[in-house]
């Protein structure tokens, strides 16, 4: 089990990523970053890697902002969106 986040929404936003899938993972030591979070796709198709890897502040200036930040990064994996959109597609056909 992983330490948890020192700041609930960023411990919050935490949960969501591993409920996506996303693998988080902490530091070892101290350091300004608490950790970093890897896509479950690292793909070619996930901007070149861009967004595959994110680092996770450990004291950020406004821990709601950084929250919000780490779930966009999830929410908008290339590969997840293609994903979905070829789902809606198929629905779309039924």
């Amino acid at each position: 089990m992983q330490r948890p986040h020192p700041k609930k929404e960023i411990e919050a936003a935490l949960v969501y990523a591993e409920t996506c899938g996303w693998r988080v993972q902490p530091k070892r030591g101290n350091g300004h970053a608490w950790g970093k979070m890897l896509c479950p796709y690292h793909d070619v198709q996930c901007r070149c890697g861009e967004f595959c890897i994110t680092s996770i502040w450990s004291t950020p200036r406004c821990a709601a902002n950084h929250a919000k930040d780490l779930k966009r990064v999830v929410d908008h994996c290339a590969v997840v969106q293609q994903i979905v959109a070829f789902k809606a597609g198929v629905l779309a056909k039924i």
